[in-house]
């Protein structure tokens, strides 16, 4: 609690992060991220991230949820080889790739005669951003696939055995008994998802470093080279401040939508 109330404080100064004097300027800040085309852009690369994030991950863990429910055998040991990427790190998970990125794919792309693999897809804007969010959704689908389950788990088998006799088909049943179920459960991963993408920083940061040419780089980088890089300690601490509060409104949402879950169960 501390840190975020120094950070507000700082926000509201002109404190460059070494210096041991700072003075108090209001809203400057705050009035120079308004105008700020950097910051916009950031702002920019941060939600078409996120939205890209969230389609891929709802829609491969929804998938995979359906194929892993649908198991008779050895469903525990197929669970846990997809949540091993869960379990290693960002910037591992990161390093990793880019090693595949810049050694492997372009080999793939040369063997296929496919122009756009030939070379390290991180080094062109086009597809450096599209390429970090594969990454990334490769090490997060597996918490929103358990939570899916969970939500699958729920559903009585009556459901699915009147739909039949009713001559519905696979799609019907899934489209008038699973989904419906499954709303408070998609509703929840998608808040965690959109956070995820709002606070994105390790796989950017890993994978180009905001580059090329600022096409990766999300809010978190921006506040980073801020802080460290400009030495604008201040100017940061207000994109922070702005984010933050970002992150809480879908916080909150997720908070009413969970303990109302809670209640009604």
């Amino acid at each position: 609690m501390y840190s975020v109330i120094s950070g507000i404080r700082y926000s509201f100064t002109d404190w460059d992060g070494m210096a041991p004097d700072y003075h108090m300027i209001g809203f400057k800040n705050y009035i120079s991220l308004l105008k700020n085309p950097n910051f916009w852009g950031s702002l920019k690369t941060t939600a078409i991230y996120s939205i890209m994030l969230v389609t891929g991950v709802i829609l491969l863990s929804l998938v995979l949820a359906l194929s892993l429910n649908s198991l008779k055998k050895f469903k525990t040991f197929t669970k846990s080889i997809f949540f091993i990427p869960a379990m290693i790190g960002g910037i591992t998970i990161a390093l990793i790739w880019d090693q595949l990125f810049f050694r492997v794919v372009p080999l793939l792309g040369q063997a296929l005669g496919i122009e756009w693999l030939s070379a390290s897809v991180l080094m062109s804007g086009k597809t450096a951003l599209p390429a970090v969010v594969f990454v990334h959704i490769w090490q997060a689908v597996a918490l929103p696939t358990i939570i899916f389950i969970a939500g699958l788990q729920q559903i009585p088998d009556e459901q699915y055995e009147s739909g039949k006799i009713d001559g519905a088909s696979v799609f019907q049943r899934f489209r008038f008994i699973t989904l419906p179920y499954l709303i408070p459960t998609l509703t929840v991963n998608l808040i965690l998802i959109i956070k995820q993408g709002f606070t994105s920083f390790d796989f950017p940061f890993a994978l180009t470093g905001g580059g090329p040419v600022r096409s990766t780089e999300v809010i978190g980088i921006l506040i980073y080279n801020d802080a460290f890089k400009n030495m604008r300690f201040s100017v940061a601490n207000a994109e922070a401040c702005l984010l933050f509060l970002v992150v809480a409104a879908f916080s909150l949402i997720q908070l009413k939508i969970t303990s109302k879950g809670g209640a009604d169960s």
